[in-house]
């Protein structure tokens, strides 16, 4: 069974969690604009990262079997700042035109501050405008709350619904998210967000429809390899192949799908790691290998 992982910060992992990936059928990721644990504090940073977003960390994907996507943002976090804001708010329509780029995300609340909500109302219209879609993620505190709040602005934005992902919900949150028309995501964390054995409860109540899961990796404590585990878990816990299917491919290759960026020939990886990127090889003395050989992993 295939699987895409639709929000993982693969710029935090190693080449050892990508082919543990492939190993276990990952085979895309989508990586949402995320901050890099500490403030940035001019602008040029934020074009160094986008831009490796769409070139080094693409090709470091695909080296290993997995077509890798992405969408730009400014994050809540770094939203506070108000003069660096306004520059990154303003080079973001040239980077969503790049090759790759599927929409605009992560974008959301933390604080909820005032300046929070203005880099979040901008950039939903900037998806509504371009015709992307909108990656979401939920506040961590006051979660209903938050919730509540982003269903709002989404509704006052006037972006279509089915064009939005609204992430990291819990059992309190996915039956506002699904009254709506927008996409439901779940993180799957370790100790923390949502467990595999809460994710199969949610299936069992409220099926797959606009359903999707993800590992949400990144340079803290979690694990890329949460979608496979959380497959595994349906399964062992009798869900059919059809719904873990639908969940873990289908969903996420259908909502990227709508802003006409991503096509199925988009999906299909061949790799080679003689290739070079800017001169630079992932390897470092290792021998080679393809798609050919299959040496990464198995189809």
């Amino acid at each position: 069974m295939k699987l895409f992982d639709p929000h993982i910060h693969c710029s935090a992992r190693t080449t050892d969690d990508y082919e543990a990936m492939y190993q276990a059928g990952v085979r895309a990721v989508l990586e949402p604009a995320f901050w890099l644990g500490q403030p940035r504090t001019q602008a040029g940073s934020f074009i160094d990262y986008f831009n490796s977003l769409i070139g080094w960390e693409r090709f470091r994907a695909r080296q290993f079997g997995i077509a890798h996507f992405c969408t730009m943002a400014l994050n809540p976090k770094e939203s506070n700042d108000l003069g660096l804001a306004r520059e990154v708010l303003d080079m973001l329509p040239r980077f969503l035109e790049k090759q790759g780029v599927l929409g605009v995300g992560e974008i959301g609340y933390d604080d909820v501050t005032p300046a929070e909500e203005a880099s979040f109302s901008e950039q939903l219209q900037l998806a509504k405008d371009t015709g992307v879609i909108a990656l979401v993620h939920l506040p961590h505190r006051d979660k209903k709350s938050g919730t509540k709040r982003t269903l709002d602005l989404v509704r006052d934005i006037g972006i279509p619904e089915h064009m939005v992902l609204i992430d990291h919900n819990t059992e309190e949150t996915l039956p506002l998210v699904l009254a709506t028309g927008c996409w439901a995501g779940h993180s799957i964390y370790p100790e923390t967000k949502m467990s595999e054995d809460r994710m199969v409860t949610l299936v069992q109540e409220y099926g797959s429809e606009r359903i999707i899961i993800n590992s949400a990796a990144d340079w803290g404590k979690s694990c890329p390899l949460k979608v496979p585990k959380t497959a595994a878990a349906m399964r062992l816990a009798g869900i059919d192949d059809s719904t873990i299917e639908t969940i873990v491919w289908d969903n996420p290759v259908e909502f990227f799908s709508q802003g006409g960026r991503l096509e199925a020939a988009d999906l299909q990886v061949d790799f080679d790691q003689s290739e070079l990127y800017s001169g630079n090889s992932v390897l470092r003395g290792q021998s080679p290998q393809s798609s050919g050989n299959q040496s990464s992993g198995s189809q």
